[in-house]
């Protein structure tokens, strides 16, 4: 038998390494994991709730919800904001057969911001890993969708770069993350199989704004690049109380004021840079057609002229979430074909290009600020060639 001597100094270092390790592993499971673990390991994270953080209040001067400084005495006095934050506006160009036009570069493209041309400074044409959220409704009203979303989720991960980032969250009266951003297409598997989507919860709820609320604030906060989500749900939402009142998407007043509204969503949204695609599994209503969604582009989408065209006013609020980010809005008994609709998020998402800007007004003042992107004269593009980017961005008063 062989005999081994470890020495004093080596017994400490080793002890050290240990010391090291639990602290390390104690203070990273305090916060929500943004990745999932390393590629070599198959094993799913345990299912976290989202949503369950500090509680926000809503800050009168801006209206904005936020999380207080207890140590503030003033509203609004506990950030100092920066005004030279860089903005990045995705944007595609598609060719009139339907194809990605890539290959395109920095001086193919204008931009501007409520009017007023804007110097590019950074350009990304896809190279950098995208960050994706698959937010999945797992309510009964669409349990019989699932199965084939488990097919979708492989053709979208096929058609998207593998240092892309795929996150997957589940919800129905709350929101449970399934599998943190992560690589490893395997653990994506396990998560769209796992037993815990498989099982429709036993409620009647599906809070649909809350979840991709607290996905688009936990999830992404600290990411850069391109950033998505991409919803499946019917659109009946349980959690807002949104009516044919254009004025119940609004914060409420009084006691009521901290609740999250309708209008919170969107200026998340906004404020971050996400990407949007809705998937519906609704049939579109027979008058909100494409060219019907372009005419009203710039006004609010939920009226009661909708109303008398029989357009549901849920599916009407999904359209007005897309609207207000720039999002897009798929409906699935169109194509009756999920797999085909995920390919092309996919390939849309794999085809962005990425302007980067600092606004010559400044972000010191809160609100919303209008986009507009435009090809450039002598672009090399095929005539007819659609350029598509959101519409406009938020500037929070606490980002």
């Amino acid at each position: 038998m062989r005999v081994f001597r470890v020495s004093r100094s080596a017994n400490l270092s080793f002890l050290a390494v240990l010391i090291f390790l639990n602290v390390t592993s104690l203070s990273s499971s305090a916060a929500l994991p943004q990745t999932a673990p390393p590629a070599k390991s198959q094993k799913l994270p345990r299912p976290q709730t989202l949503g369950h953080g500090p509680a926000l209040e809503r800050d009168p001067a801006s209206g904005e919800l936020h999380v207080p400084d207890k140590n503030s005495s003033s509203p609004g006095a506990e950030t100092i904001r920066s005004s030279v934050t860089l903005v990045q506006v995705a944007c595609t160009v598609t060719a009139p057969d339907g194809t990605q036009v890539r290959g395109l570069t920095q001086n193919d493209f204008r931009l501007f911001e409520d009017g007023a041309a804007q110097e590019i400074s950074s350009f990304d044409g896809s190279a950098t890993p995208a960050s994706i959220a698959l937010v999945i409704d797992a309510s009964p009203s669409i349990y019989h969708e699932l199965a084939e979303m488990r097919g979708a989720a492989h053709a979208l991960a096929e058609n998207l770069s593998p240092a892309d980032q795929i996150a997957v969250v589940s919800f129905s009266d709350q929101a449970h993350l399934l599998l943190p951003f992560s690589t490893n297409r395997k653990l994506l598997d396990r998560a769209i199989e796992s037993n815990y989507l498989a099982r429709v919860e036993n409620s009647s709820e599906s809070r649909i704004y809350e979840s991709v609320f607290h996905t688009a604030r936990e999830l992404f906060f600290g990411r850069t690049g391109r950033k998505a989500i991409v919803l499946l749900t019917d659109g009946q939402d349980s959690g807002l109380g949104l009516t044919w009142d254009p004025r119940s998407a609004e914060p409420g007043s009084g006691a009521a004021g901290s609740r999250l509204a309708f209008d919170d969503v969107a200026r998340e949204l906004g404020a971050d840079g996400i990407a949007l695609f809705i998937v519906s599994t609704e049939n579109r209503p027979r008058d909100m057609t494409p060219q019907w969604l372009e005419a009203h582009r710039d006004a609010m989408l939920v009226t009661f002229q909708a109303r008398d065209a029989h357009m549901p006013h849920y599916t009407l609020y999904l359209a007005e979430l897309a609207r207000r980010v720039g999002g897009q809005l798929d409906f699935l008994r169109e194509t009756r074909n999920l797999t085909e609709i995920y390919r092309r998020i996919a390939l849309a998402i794999s085809a962005e290009y990425t302007l980067g800007y600092y606004p010559s007004a400044g972000t010191a003042r809160p609100g919303w600020r209008s986009l507009r992107v435009e090809l450039a004269a002598g672009a090399s593009v095929p005539p007819g060639a659609k350029l598509t980017h959101r519409g406009s961005y938020y500037v929070s008063a606490f980002k």
